[in-house]
């Protein structure tokens, strides 16, 4: 073999080595890179759903006070509809100095 082909065969060996050892690289990077962001994502995301979770729980407490209210007002006019109310008396006349 010439020594010309010996290097052509060096160099091409050589190379796809090289090229297979950047892409397992760059793939290992890229994979690290992704579970770092779905780890960050994750903690984020759980932030965001206690977030949700107290909102959700604070509205509810906040309906049921306006349910009970209603429920109040509701029951004091019932009983004043029930109840005979005394004829209303007109106010008495007030004479006052000018």
């Amino acid at each position: 073999m010439s020594e010309i082909l010996t290097l052509q065969i060096v160099v091409i060996v050589c190379g796809t080595t090289a090229f297979v050892a950047s892409l397992r690289f760059l793939r290992r990077y890229l994979e690290l890179r992704h579970d770092q962001r779905e780890r960050v994502g994750g903690d984020d995301l759980s932030g965001r759903v206690q977030n949700i979770e107290r909102t959700v729980e604070s509205t509810a407490i906040e309906v049921e006070r306006i349910a009970e209210a209603n429920r109040f007002v509701a029951k004091l006019l019932a009983e004043r509809a029930t109840t005979p109310s005394a004829p209303i008396k007109s106010p008495e006349r007030v004479i006052t100095p000018h």
